[in-house]
């Protein structure tokens, strides 16, 4: 059977950066299996499967999957298939509509720019928590990153793992520079961090003023060596920006550049509410862009 895909970079207004993302459109008689074969095909760190909606308010329903596994929630999926759902919708200007995905309903707005291109923004269906405050020493996160232990760890930031469906484990760095001077090893990732996370997301502050703060995110569990862009770390980041910005009560917006040491440039809008200094909302955002079009006879 033809089944039609679509391809897109997410977390960017144009193509060849940002982050890519197969979008398979029609689904009908594949089950868990196959979805998992056909993203394996891909071999992107993830591909979107829109089937029929459980709920008849809702626009779709979104399954996704990495390489090797499925998963509750992603950033640049969500973002990636509201687009072009928005596109083939016909929408001219915005629209707003609720994804169905294995961590819950996912509200979405989304602006569409041009024919081949928009912005969506939803609300993250979990509220970020820090799931442990203390998980490993900043000698041995240094030692899994090839870093020096004095890059790890700014202003009272420490190493924590935070989730909002998928965990992470958050390592700050004093500088730009020490995360431009990664060099991971996957056995070393496994063997430190693989226990309470399979992903490990760094960020330091942006020193050159073009966003909040840079982020690069590796998960050799998930069999990613690293990723360009991605939304559901991010979202986890909120916790720990909570507990570091210490925001005041309202409305906060950090940009988040990631994916620049892969040549693959990608820009994430992170949103928080803050309420009686708890988090009360937060929100991911950012641009995608049509490159592809096909389909796959499975």
């Amino acid at each position: 059977m033809a089944r039609r895909f679509v391809v897109l970079d997410v977390f960017t207004d144009r193509t060849l950066s940002g982050n890519p993302l197969a979008v398979v459109l029609d689904t009908e008689g594949l089950d868990g299996n196959h979805m998992q074969a056909i993203a394996r095909e891909f071999n992107l760190s993830e591909t979107v499967f829109v089937l029929k909606p459980q709920e008849e308010e809702s626009r779709a329903r979104l399954r996704i999957f990495t390489t090797n596994h499925e998963l509750p929630f992603a950033g640049h999926p969500t973002v990636g298939a509201a687009v072009l759902l928005a596109i083939r919708d016909g929408v001219e200007t915005s629209t707003d509509f609720v994804l169905e995905e294995n961590v819950g309903p996912v509200a979405c707005h989304v602006t569409v720019r041009r024919e081949r291109s928009g912005s969506a923004t939803f609300t993250v269906p979990r509220i970020p928590e820090i799931v442990d405050a203390a998980p490993m020493s900043r000698e041995a996160c240094a030692q899994a990153l090839g870093l020096d232990t004095s890059d790890i760890g700014f202003d009272d930031y420490v190493p924590v793992i935070a989730s909002a469906g998928v965990p992470f484990v958050c390592v700050p760095l004093a500088s730009r520079s020490a995360l431009a001077r990664i060099s991971p090893s996957a056995a070393r990732l496994i063997s430190t961090f693989g226990g309470g996370a399979d992903s490990v997301y760094v960020f330091c502050r942006d020193e050159d003023g073009e966003g909040d703060f840079r982020a690069r995110m590796f998960a050799a569990n998930m069999g990613i060596d690293e990723d360009p862009a991605t939304g559901s770390a991010a979202a986890s980041l909120a916790a720990v920006l909570l507990a570091g910005e210490k925001p005041a009560d309202g409305f906060h917006a950090f940009d988040i550049l990631q994916g620049v040491e892969m040549g693959r440039p990608s820009l994430v809008r992170l949103g928080l509410q803050v309420a009686d200094g708890a988090l009360t909302a937060v929100t991911i955002g950012g641009g995608a862009v049509i490159v592809s079009e096909g389909v796959v006879h499975v």
